[in-house]
């Protein structure tokens, strides 16, 4: 359903395939500022088709962070994805000057990859198979695996996954869903684009096959 702008703004709050983490890791919570309802609702369960989708403790997540509208000056046309790893964003082009802005976790993967690629298809509730290199580094954790694990509620790459391709390659670079919503603004040690899984669901429902998508350098300025 399109997105009513000025309920985005009038609604902020007024405390202004292996894609996997090693571990959780999440920062001791120094303050948690009030959840607006409107957030709330946003990040409750679904009843998705297959497999229920759990609200968002979102105690867990900054607030700058939350999906939301938002002013975007970029030249890119509407409809195009933009990736900014460095800055932990993914942001949907809605033209007239503006974008949904999500916010991400970035992987080693999500660094490995930058310019332009298509969206080449689109899964629900993807297939999940670790990489050699994970199964090597941590084989106790990952070898059961091998030969991948279906989507489920504990798949980590959560509800929803966009494969990006570029001249008709796999770059092997995913934007996609998490079981993990710490890991929301922060780098981890592997892993690509990861989403709240009610954001994963918004974008996918949003993009069509073949979407082009631009991905920044994962370098901080």
């Amino acid at each position: 359903m399109p997105i009513d702008r000025r309920l985005f703004l009038s609604s902020m709050p007024l405390v202004l395939s292996g894609c996997v983490s090693n571990g959780r890791t999440p920062a001791a919570l120094v303050a948690t500022p009030a959840i607006s309802p409107f957030y709330a609702s946003m990040y409750a369960s679904l009843n998705d088709d297959r497999f229920p989708v759990p609200a968002i403790d979102l105690s867990e997540v900054d607030t700058r962070l939350l999906r939301r509208e938002v002013d975007y000056r970029g030249a890119e046309p509407a409809g195009t994805i933009v990736v900014d790893p460095a800055h932990h964003y993914v942001y949907l082009v809605l033209g007239n000057g503006s974008a949904i802005r999500y916010g991400v976790g970035v992987g080693k993967a999500g660094l490995e990859f930058s310019g332009t690629a298509v969206v080449q298809y689109k899964r629900e509730w993807p297939h999940w198979t670790p990489t050699p290199d994970m199964i090597r580094r941590d084989p106790d954790r990952y070898a059961k695996w091998a030969g991948g694990m279906d989507g489920g509620p504990d798949n980590p790459l959560g509800a929803r996954a966009l494969y990006l391709f570029k001249d008709g390659r796999d770059t092997s670079y995913r934007l996609h869903g998490t079981t993990e919503s710490w890991s929301i603004g922060k780098s981890m040690s592997s892993g690509c684009i990861r989403f709240l899984n009610q954001d994963i669901i918004d974008l996918y429902s949003r993009v069509l096959v073949g979407s082009r998508v631009v991905v920044l350098s994962g370098r901080s300025a």
